[in-house]
């Protein structure tokens, strides 16, 4: 078999998890297959989540590319058991952090703290293909607009839990915050939507 044979199509009836995990290993071994399916499969899903955090595309893509190159260069001691699709999220947003210190330097107010990290929208993916009906569609601008008018934490949390699949604990480990206190953000969050909208709009934070 080609050692430059795609890493992932070796792999059949995985879930997205099992393939991570799969891939994750190969890499930190050495396959250099794995590495760039890791890229791949991520490098969309990185861009779009730094760009909650900034408007400048060339930062993002910066601080994507030398996440990429600290990972192959720093794999040997890497973690072989990780979840690592928020090991990759929280990397690019503490170096989104450090980049955005960095150039605000010379500003008056440069200090970029953790508190200053905001997503810039909420927003669904509603012009997949998947979502056809136009009622959801509406229903899914509402649930949007109704978001972003919520405090920054709660925003960047809520995304961070339906739209990443994010655990209490890891958005607490990225966030710097208590596991008791993510879960208050949540529950404040999910009241002050249900005194705006019908319960049925809030489902559809777990079905998108």
């Amino acid at each position: 078999m080609s050692k430059d044979k795609s890493f992932s199509n070796q792999q059949s009836g995985t879930t997205r998890f099992e393939l991570d995990h799969d891939l994750w290993r190969a890499f930190i071994s050495g396959s250099q297959a794995a590495f760039s399916d890791l890229y791949d499969r991520y490098v969309d899903i990185l861009y779009a989540f730094g760009m909650r955090y900034s408007h400048d595309t060339d930062l993002i893509k910066d601080c994507i590319h030398d996440l990429f190159i600290d990972l192959h260069n720093y794999r040997s001691g890497l973690a072989k058991d990780v979840n690592v699709k928020f090991y990759l999220l929280k990397s690019l947003r503490r170096k989104i952090q450090v980049a955005n210190r960095k150039s605000n330097l010379l500003q008056i107010d440069w200090l970029v703290t953790d508190e200053s990290m905001q997503v810039q929208t909420f927003t669904f993916s509603i012009e997949d293909d998947i979502i056809t009906d136009e009622n959801q569609r509406e229903m899914l601008l509402a649930l949007s607009v109704e978001i972003n008018k919520l405090p920054d934490r709660q925003r960047e949390i809520l995304y961070l839990r339906f739209n990443h699949d994010l655990e209490y604990d890891e958005i607490a480990a990225m966030m710097h915050i208590s596991v008791p206190t993510c879960r208050t953000f949540i529950y404040r969050a999910i009241k002050h939507l249900r005194t705006k909208l019908d319960v049925s709009y809030l489902l559809l934070l777990i079905w998108v």
